[in-house]
């Protein structure tokens, strides 16, 4: 008869088996040597030895012989069996293939199945894992190759979407060829290997039981060859089965109402049945119980508890919480003593840094009483990070026992950084970001490597320039020896990358020696020092390896993306230096865990329980055909590992409300809890936790911001106006306060997109240098200087091609007016530079172009990349740009123009209909035209000028913020004028413009 137990999820697991064991295989010579215990992963055995030393302390023993634990291994966690399953002389089943051998071998079968329809690189890489990943799951669910040819597959084919039978028959052909190459290689896949050594041990143990006790404790697996095993260990006379949290309280008619799990009825009937109750968190230990060939009524209760047990009650509680469907009803005739979770608070935030916040003040409060142990469970692995760093503001030092990504480490960046800048061509972005990562110094002084540095990056910000290190080569050369030097130590490093990127295709082995000399020379040994170069230099090894090996080539712009991908599945735990009672743990990890306060963080939807998957190349029928239970069965996996830690003592449900995405759906185990306690649960509400994180991020409430209306001395006020710095400080007088008294800029981004200021640079340096060449008597087309300046200026090739037609356009308007539109008129000056004095400030300005009439006298022209300003933005006086240079002019302020001004045009290069360019005047022309007259039109500028001078300049009227909010700005000083805060609020009466 089978010897199975279960523990029940009140009494905790590992306190509770440890409790059991000492006491009944305990040698008073050899202890508990004598003992091999079965568990399911490397994290389990590390649970279970804590809680064999607390029991050991407990009793006050001086020392303790601890049991062998053999690791199972967790196919989810990537671990590999133990040795006692595993032994170096299992001769009899071939060895292993390497994953990564794997990856690039199916990838070759994939691009030759597809012929030219294959994706290439990262893409096709993807495909080969997702495809050894499917394969994976048909073998630790005993399926072999010829099942996909069965009739019920066969059946099925007919029903199925076209892509999913184009899918299945690739499927089905990768796959021959594989299993065909292992055979010649004598090799096979890690999870049919697994399956042998467990048949194997099986078979062994069977002819010749072991003379030593033997337990599986905490195996819930359901794969056959495991159930196989497992069905074996139980029935050994000093073996038995001990599982965790398996509900002995549930009726028979709810044991049936989980469906058939595994075990149809009839011959014929499917293996997972359309109403199987798949996301019970009983199902799959019903499934494995089925494969053990083990009656439910077999399975005995443990009876020893653990020192973290909590209430017998909450057993039947959590019975009751996940009740199936038809059993729910039952319910509503629970008294509230079977319905309360005594222990169990509910407590749901803001937003996931509230909720990090207050779940780390828990911890922080726990571990303030001794000995009391705390845990942090969930799935969501960017708000265990949040949590680790808020601990860390009180020296708790938690670690994520789920570790992080490589590719978020320090060294995992560093080389994806060194990737991306080959794959991008050493973008600006990357190139900066890599350059000035922490491990970079090129074997320079850290500080000064900085400097230059920082130096750089000023001159390369601003609208994206072409790829490759031409344009920062450009930009080096104007900033000294220093910086020479410094660029010649990075460069040199850069270079080959550069050069390996320009290949079509390149050997994906040698495109990682590449990038691993890049790193070494800008980072020394550094980026392999810690636990993540050690973890770095192992993955690229096995990479280089498999890919040579497999001769695997791809586009040099994928790799960055194929190493993210590589990069992602490893995860790098800390050594050491934790807190000894407080753990940060994923579902997988804290699988038989226990501690006196557990919190389980996360509780949304998509998160807790996780989004289920679709198998990329199989079809759900299919997969319910060949006996694989479906992606919801996941989610009953995930129920079970939230009611293993409702087991706990004290238990805290959190979630957040809102996340990056917007607002959350709680989750479906969070609603239940919420159903059954009804409004018994509003007395369980954790809110002091919340309360205090919104208190540590709180501040008394400030007074409302007022309007600025700064007030610089009378020195401060005395700066030259230029011709477009009018326009700003009668409109925005802050603005001129912000850029003309106290000289601030804004920085340009790297990579920026192209501003109206920086097209309309590029256009007037274009129009200057073909007037210019006119003037000298060199007729010369204006495409052609348009190309010469876009090319110096070394703009990206995609801006450039979006940008350069309408551009073209535009000037090429410009180049037929000036060449046939102007018979009284001809261009004499270019980009005059004149300056007047008036009431003692200098008034400066720039004409674009000044023409001589016929009649002696002048015409102004300003070009615009855009539309010319309105007629009535000149008459309200915040439009005076033609008007400040008319009075320069009128009144000699620019050397060697001599003239009157009598025409004033803005001259856009914009789209006007279907043609580009147009010509615009503030004067008006006619009486059924708007304007202001001719002779007008100065007089008014100068009594705007004048009056704005006696306000700001050499008068005391404050730089007021947004004095006409309803004039067009770019806002570039909105945020030093904090405007958010106070323009809601603004009082209208105040906004009267001058």
């Amino acid at each position: 008869m089978p010897k199975v137990y279960s523990i029940a999820a009140h009494r905790g697991f590992a306190d509770a088996l440890v409790a059991g064991l000492v006491p009944r295989y305990e040698d008073p010579g050899l202890g508990l040597a004598r003992l091999t215990l079965l568990v399911p992963s490397s994290r389990a055995r590390r649970t279970i030895s804590e809680a064999f030393v607390r029991h050991a302390g407990e009793r006050g023993a001086a020392g303790l012989l601890m049991p062998r634990m053999a690791v199972v291994g967790d196919l989810d966690l990537d671990e590999a069996l133990g040795p006692l399953l595993d032994p170096l002389g299992a001769d009899d089943v071939p060895p292993a293939v390497d994953p990564l051998h794997r990856m690039f071998a199916l990838a070759r079968i994939i691009a030759e199945e597809l012929g030219e329809a294959a994706p290439r690189g990262a893409t096709l890489l993807r495909l080969a894992r997702e495809t050894g990943a499917t394969m994976d799951r048909l073998l630790v669910e005993d399926v072999r190759p010829e099942d996909l040819l069965g009739q019920a597959v066969l059946d099925l084919v007919g029903d199925l979407a076209g892509h999913w039978q184009t899918s299945l028959r690739l499927f089905a052909r990768v796959q021959q060829r594989w299993l065909a190459m292992l055979d010649e290689r004598g090799l096979l896949d890690a999870a049919a290997r697994r399956n042998r050594l467990f048949d194997r041990a099986a078979e062994r143990w069977r002819a010749v039981p072991p003379q030593t006790p033997v337990i599986a404790a905490g195996v819930t697996s359901a794969a056959p060859a495991l159930a196989r095993m497992l069905r074996v260990v139980s029935e050994l006379d000093q073996g038995a089965v001990i599982l965790p949290d398996f509900d002995l309280t549930l009726s028979p008619d709810v044991w049936d109402e989980l469906g058939t799990a595994g075990a149809p009825g009839e011959p014929g009937e499917p293996f997972f049945a359309p109403g199987d109750a798949v996301t019970h968190p009983q199902y799959h230990l019903k499934l494995l119980l089925n494969r053990m060939a083990v009656a439910r009524e077999e399975v005995r209760p443990w009876h020893r508890r653990g020192m973290t047990a909590a209430p017998p009650e909450r057993s039947h509680a959590l019975g009751a919480l996940f009740l199936p469907p038809e059993a729910s009803k039952s319910w509503a005739g629970l008294p509230p003593e079977r319905r309360r979770l005594a222990g169990v608070r509910i407590m749901q935030t803001a937003n996931p840094e509230e909720e990090a916040q207050a779940i780390a003040l828990l911890v922080r409060q726990a571990v303030e009483q001794p000995g009391r142990r705390v845990a942090v469970v969930t799935p969501d692995r960017g708000l265990a990070r949040r949590i680790v760093h808020h601990l860390a503001r009180w020296n708790i030092e938690a670690d994520d026992s789920a570790g992080r990504p490589l590719s978020h480490t320090a060294a995992g960046r560093a080389f994806l950084l060194i990737a991306e800048v080959l794959a991008q061509e050493a973008s600006s972005v990357e190139l900066m970001a890599l350059l000035g990562h922490p491990l970079v110094d090129g074997g320079m002084d850290r500080g000064r490597w900085l400097t230059e540095l920082r130096r750089l990056e000023l001159k390369l910000r601003g609208p994206r320039v072409r790829p490759g290190l031409s344009p920062v080569d450009g930009a080096v050369a104007g900033l000294g020896d220093s910086a020479s030097e410094w660029w010649a130590v990075a460069r040199a490093a850069l270079a080959p990358l550069l050069a390996a990127g320009e290949a079509d295709s390149a050997d994906l082995a040698g495109l990682i020696d590449t990038l691993i000399r890049a790193a070494e020379a800008l980072c020394g040994d550094a980026i392999w020092a810690r636990e993540d170069g050690r973890a770095l230099a192992a993955l690229l090894d096995d990479v280089r390896l498999a890919a040579g090996e497999a001769a695997f080539s791809l586009p040099p712009r994928d790799v960055a993306d194929l190493l993210r991908a590589e990069l992602e599945g490893i995860a790098v735990r800390p050594p050491y230096g934790s807190h000894a009672r407080v753990q940060i743990l994923g579902l997988l990890e804290s699988r038989m865990n226990r501690a006196d306060l557990v919190i389980c963080a996360g509780l949304n939807e998509g998160v807790w329980p996780g989004a289920t998957r679709t198998d990329a190349l199989l079809a759900p029928p299919v997969l319910r055909a060949l006996g694989v239970p479906g992606g919801d069965f996941r989610i009953g996996l995930s129920a079970h590992d939230l009611a293993g830690a409702l087991g706990a003592p004290e238990v805290v449900l959190s979630r957040a409300a809102r996340d990056d995405g917007g607002p959350t759906i709680p989750s479906r185990f969070l609603l239940r809890v919420q159903a059954l306690v009804g409004d018994l649960g509003n007395r369980d509400r954790e809110t002091d936790a919340v309360e205090w994180a919104k208190a540590i991020g709180s501040a008394p409430e400030a007074t409302p911001y007022p309007r600025p209306r700064p007030m610089p001395s009378a020195e401060q006020r005395r700066v030259a106006i230029s011709v477009t710095g009018l326009d700003r400080l009668r409109g925005d007088p802050y603005q001129f306060y912000a850029a003309q008294i106290m000289r601030l800029r804004d920085l340009d981004a790297l990579d920026a997109d192209p501003s109206a200021a920086w097209q309309g640079e590029v256009a007037h340096e274009i129009l200057e240098r073909w007037h210019t060449a006119r003037l000298a008597g060199q007729w010369v087309e204006i495409a052609g200087v348009m190309d010469e300046v876009l090319t110096e200026r070394n703009i990206h090739p995609l801006m450039r091609g979006l940008w350069q037609p309408r551009l073209a356009c535009g000037l090429a308007w410009v180049e037929r007016e000036v060449e046939t539109g102007l018979p009284d008129r001809v261009p004499k000056f270019i980009e005059a530079a004149g300056k007047i004095e008036v009431d003692g400030v200098t008034v400066h300005g720039r004409a674009d172009r000044i023409d001589r009439l016929s009649d002696g006298t002048l015409a102004i022209v300003d070009y615009k990349t855009g539309a010319g300003p309105r007629v009535a933005m000149v008459e309200a006086g915040y439009a005076l740009q033609l008007g400040v240079l008319g009075l320069i002019a009128d009144r000699g302020g620019f050397d060697g123009i001599a003239g009157t001004p009598t025409r004033f045009e803005y001259w856009s290069l914009a789209k006007d209909g279907d043609d580009f360019g147009k010509i615009t005047s503030p004067i008006k022309r006619s009486s059924r035209e708007g304007g202001i007259a001719m002779d007008e039109f100065l007089p008014i500028t100068a009594t705007f000028l004048q009056k704005a001078i006696a306000d700001w300049v050499t008068g005391s009227k404050p730089f007021t913020a947004r004095l006409n909010p309803d004039l067009p700005d770019y806002g570039t000083y909105d945020q030093l004028m904090r405007l958010d805060e106070w323009l809601p609020h603004m009082d209208r009466e105040e906004d009267e413009p001058a």
